[in-house]
């Protein structure tokens, strides 16, 4: 009887493309250079994405105007630019949280949360480099949200 080796593939669940998850080593300290440096690795990677997609939007949006003739056209095309442009206004807003992010990174106040102190931890700020907040203090500010709306 043989068995067969399968290999599981951990998906990147990172907001960009190339860079491996961080792997913690035994007995680690939280948010050591090496930490420090891979997140600030994928702040600039994604902000430098977020950019080049904003100059894509302005050259598109350069070559794809035209004066149609027909309303409905016209009309389409004004809605497509709009939906862009409001995507990259949202984009313009995370690459200001980005800066803020770094800078927080570059001044050791990366990792711990604004509201109680503990460590946010690697897991969530793999998949939200930009978090502020532990996951606990996180809800509960969202749950406040919902009770006041």
């Amino acid at each position: 009887m043989t068995t067969a080796k399968t290999s599981i593939t951990r998906k990147s669940a990172l907001p960009v493309d190339g860079i491996e998850p961080y792997e913690a080593k035994k007995n680690e300290e939280y948010m050591n250079d090496d930490q420090l440096a891979h997140f600030r690795g994928i702040l600039l990677a994604w902000k430098k994405s977020l950019l080049e997609e904003a100059d894509r939007t302005v050259d598109h949006m350069q070559e794809e105007a035209s004066s149609f003739s027909d309303p409905a056209d016209r009309a389409t095309q004004e809605e497509e630019f709009t939906l862009e442009l409001r995507a990259r206004d949202r984009e313009r807003k995370l690459v200001r949280k980005i800066d803020k992010t770094i800078a927080r990174v570059d001044a050791d106040d990366y990792g711990f949360c604004d509201a109680c102190g503990i460590e946010i931890g690697l897991q969530r700020l793999e998949v939200r480099p930009t978090a502020e907040m532990c996951i606990d203090c996180k809800t509960t500010q969202e749950i406040k949200e919902k009770q006041i709306a």
